[in-house]
């Protein structure tokens, strides 16, 4: 019997599938120790996403080979979930700071980035995905996007699509981008292009679905090469769930309001713009904003200013409703209900 998952139903890490092979990086170690070198760097920081901070002790044990004796190399245990969720304890700590699987939201020279680039190939499952997606006949302009992972190749996906007579839709969305057609979890400007169809390749639906969400008039097709499937993203269930937050919430009083004190997460304006509306809002800042926290604290609804994916994604899981900024003035009365759209973050820090 399998075990029960610790999410709602809701939750988009649900739909979701679990790597059906393992894979290969190349981790840039000679950059790293040229880094090493250069700053004469006595300590190392290592930081990976949760999915793969499993690599991180063979990771080490490379670069011991590669650096001096008296070097030391530690591992962030924070979580991580994104470019925009770096350890700056450890930053701050350590002379050369490695954030691995994630590509630059922000050029400075204190992070070492190291995006991990798949070597899955993307050409069969975009072929697989012409049955999905409308004919160029029919509808030539298609929009491409894919996430860090993929983006060393992106110009084989266009070259593709353009073979079969589409013209590709592309563009690099804001500064939180490094690519053009790139997209994250909390930010997808890079498919806000001419074209009524998005072709999305990459592994799961967690990026995707955010994608549907927030170009609701666009026919996303999910074109997996991880996981080797083709689906549409369908968001109803989701849009069911938020609508379902909002409901509950509309008969608060007492409201937290959360700020996320990560690097990239803050939205301070936004948190100080509800709090001088409302007389019964409170402040509450965290780094990492989880139901635990939240429990002790006696509010009749949260809404969160960092990090979209934890209201979305988490939502279900906390005692009280979550909400994002735009769900909260909808739940206030501020705006209509038919004014719930997906909550973005632009901009870097």
């Amino acid at each position: 019997m399998s075990q029960e998952s610790e999410y709602s139903e809701g939750d988009l890490r649900n739909t979701g599938m679990s790597l059906k092979h393992d894979r290969e990086w190349d981790y840039e170690l000679e950059r790293i120790v040229e880094a090493v070198e250069e700053k004469d760097a006595k300590k190392i920081g290592l930081q990976f996403p949760e999915g793969l901070k499993r690599r991180g002790p063979k990771v080490a044990d490379d670069l011991r080979e590669l650096v001096p004796e008296d070097v030391t190399i530690m591992l962030s245990g924070q979580p991580c979930y994104g470019a925009c969720d770096l350890d700056t304890y450890l930053m701050k700590r350590t002379d050369v700071f490695v954030h691995f699987g994630h590509s630059p939201m922000k050029d400075t020279d204190k992070v070492i980035y190291v995006p991990l680039f798949s070597n899955v190939e993307v050409t069969p499952i975009i072929q697989e995905a012409l049955e999905t997606l409308e004919s160029p006949d029919e509808l030539p302009e298609v929009g491409l996007v894919t996430t860090a992972q993929h983006m060393n190749r992106f110009d084989e996906m266009r070259d593709f699509l353009e073979q079969q007579g589409y013209e590709v839709k592309t563009r690099r969305g804001d500064d939180r981008l490094t690519h053009e057609g790139q997209v994250l979890g909390c930010n997808y400007a890079s498919a806000d292009v001419p074209a009524d169809q998005v072709l999305y390749v990459g592994g799961g639906k967690f990026h995707p679905l955010g994608l549907a969400m927030e170009h609701p008039d666009k026919h996303v097709v999910i074109a997996d090469p991880v996981n080797n499937v083709v689906t549409v993203a369908d968001t109803e269930k989701f849009m069911k769930q938020r609508y379902g937050a909002v409901h509950r919430a509309m008969d608060a009083e007492k409201w937290g309001v959360i700020f996320c004190t990560k690097i990239g997460q803050g939205r301070w304006e936004k948190a100080q713009e509800i709090l001088e509306g409302n007389d019964d809002a409170y402040l509450i800042t965290m780094d990492e904003v989880t139901p635990d926290r939240l429990r002790n604290f006696d509010m009749d609804a949260f809404v969160n200013t960092g990090c979209p994916r934890i209201t979305t994604d988490d939502g279900p899981r906390f005692h009280k409703p979550m909400l994002t900024p735009g769900e909260y003035e909808i739940a206030v009365g501020n705006e209509p209900l038919e004014n719930l759209e997906f909550d973005t973050f632009h901009g870097t820090w």
